[in-house]
């Protein structure tokens, strides 16, 4: 007997795992969860939650609810054209075991992941660029509109208003007979 394995799940890990994409949002949905809605023709249609697959049943469009992948991705909110999803595909292919090929595959993973990582920072820098003079812009715009709330009434009412606070030029007229007294 094995010492330490139970019969129940022996051999499963989470590399076995048969992880779907929800047809509607494109997350992730995990084994024993969601829901699997077939068609008259065969076809197969998995959801994530009720609110997928209602909406689903509603015939709404995933490219038009914004909460969806597709609409992230149509409205450039997500990167979608990267090479890098290419290795995210489901591939159902089985293939021999090689130990030198799954070493090397696990360490392209690894480096595939870096990349991603990298590449969505990158796109996200990009997307964000400016984003913050607009937003010191748009706050200092309501400042100014709403800086009633900001200061007393009784501050603003003390204040000297622009044209008092500049000093007045007074016109004197000095006879001749005053500068010959001073020199």
């Amino acid at each position: 007997a094995a010492v330490g394995v139970s019969s129940k799940g022996a051999g499963r890990t989470a590399a076995n795992m048969r992880l779907e994409k929800c047809w509607f949002c494109s997350s992730t949905v995990y084994p024993g969860h969601g829901i699997c809605f077939v068609r008259n023709d065969s076809k197969i249609f998995r959801f994530c939650r009720s609110k997928c697959h209602k909406n689903f049943k509603m015939k709404r469009n995933p490219r038009k609810v914004k909460w969806t992948k597709a609409y992230r991705v149509l409205h450039g909110k997500d990167a979608a054209s990267d090479s890098v999803f290419q290795f995210e595909r489901k591939r159902n292919r089985p293939e021999r075991y090689d130990r030198n090929v799954t070493q090397s595959t696990l360490r392209a993973m690894k480096k595939v992941e870096e990349v991603r990582v990298r590449r969505a920072e990158r796109f996200y820098d990009t997307r964000m660029k400016g984003k913050e003079s607009e937003d010191r812009k748009a706050n200092k715009r309501e400042l100014e509109q709403q800086i009633h709330l900001v200061r007393a009434p009784g501050a603003i009412a003390k204040e000297p208003t622009q044209g008092a606070a500049k000093k007045q030029k007074v016109k004197v007229k000095v006879s001749s007979k005053a500068t010959e007294e001073y020199d």
